[in-house]
């Protein structure tokens, strides 16, 4: 809304700022930032005297993990609700409006974030750590990507863009038509980056903490696609409606921020399903809008080696009975053989900062 402010330059000067994607990306962070930290309180108070607590792993099913993580029993979860809250007020409040892009991205944030508080929700009233099922979550997160999908193949300014396929390292598109696959591609992109992100929330910190560095870098991603001199310059595609994702890119990096104040460890609140699956599906739909979908796997390193140690973990054992970690995901693997907490997490945000940086390199490496 404050984007029309702009229109004001002629009668008062400096109004003209308004009308910057720079200067408003800034705003949102700063004000998704304040609205973390003005909020953070009286959202742990409310779910506190609301009894949602976090429900932690029995003993037998994850025997030493148990013991390092008892003192976590009743933390409130679902603070995801403050993380949602911060980055669409923001959003609404210094992005364009008349966007579709930035609607479809609010949208899936939304979206994820409905069904994460659902299964918070399950999981705090029976008391355990079984919420919605797999099978439930997979099948709300195709809906989603067939709803991206639709926008973008309805339209025929963006069926063109939809179809291609880009990967790091080269200039032009690899494919130019994908066809049908397009959605079975947008399916892969929103349900793996939703449980990537999902799967890394397991430590105080860590998951909004790589957010943080991930988002930074596709705020910049954003602004590249979305400018012509920029996009022509890195030999990127260009898009005119991406260049407004950089506001809410901007917002998650504030807002994430802002909820880390009460994140960090000790935690005081956990985000919980309903904010590690919103934001998680919402990178991987500005993803798919600045056409960097496979990016997206060098930009968000941790959360994909997160999810790849599951999935090896999983295969293992049932190919050959052993496990390969001490238990997956991989931040609970060094837990469990002598790292303390806040070592693990404090080097995972080191290494996400350093695959955000070695995925920009590759915008130069054409």
């Amino acid at each position: 809304m404050m984007f029309y402010l702009h229109r004001l330059s002629d009668q008062i000067g400096g109004f003209n700022v308004f009308f910057y994607v720079t200067f408003r990306a800034v705003a949102a962070a700063v004000t998704a930032f304040g609205l973390c930290l003005i909020f953070g309180n009286f959202v742990i108070r409310k779910l506190i005297s609301l009894k949602i607590g976090q429900p932690i792993r029995t003993a037998a099913e994850v025997r030493r993990l148990a013991e390092l993580h008892g003192g976590k029993q009743g933390t409130p979860t679902m603070g995801g609700v403050l993380l949602i809250g911060a980055i669409f007020l923001a959003s609404v409040l210094w992005a364009r409006p008349d966007n579709r892009f930035v609607w479809l991205v609010l949208f899936s944030l939304l979206y994820l974030g409905i069904l994460g508080f659902i299964d918070d929700y399950l999981k705090v009233t029976k008391k355990n750590t079984d919420g919605v099922s797999g099978r439930m979550k997979l099948l709300a997160q195709v809906v989603l990507a067939l709803i991206v999908a639709s926008v973008f193949l309805t339209s025929p300014l963006l069926q063109v863009q939809a179809r291609s396929l880009y990967l790091p390292f080269f200039k032009v598109p690899v494919i130019t038509n994908m066809g049908w696959i397009t959605l079975l591609f947008f399916a892969l992109v929103i349900v793996g980056s939703s449980n990537a992100v999902n799967l890394t929330d397991g430590l105080d910190g860590l998951a909004i903490g790589c957010t943080v560095t991930v988002a930074l870098a596709y705020a910049f991603l954003s602004y590249a696609a979305g400018n012509f001199r920029i996009a022509e310059y890195l030999q990127v595609p260009f898009y005119p409606f991406t260049g407004e994702l950089t506001v809410i890119c901007a917002a998650l990096v504030g807002a994430g921020l802002g909820f880390l104040w009460f994140n960090c460890h000790p935690a005081k609140v956990f985000m919980g399903d309903t904010g590690s699956l919103a934001i998680g599906g919402a990178i991987g739909v500005v993803a798919i809008c600045c056409k960097q979908e496979f990016l997206l796997a060098v930009v968000g390193g941790v959360f994909v080696v997160e999810a790849i140690s599951v999935i090896l973990q999983v295969l293992s054992f049932q190919l050959t009975g052993r496990r390969i970690f001490a238990m997956s995901p991989l931040h609970h693997h060094f837990e469990l053989v002598g790292w303390k907490e806040n070592t693990v997490i404090v080097r995972f945000w080191i290494l996400s900062a350093i695959f955000a940086l070695l995925g920009l390199a590759t915008l130069k490496l054409r």
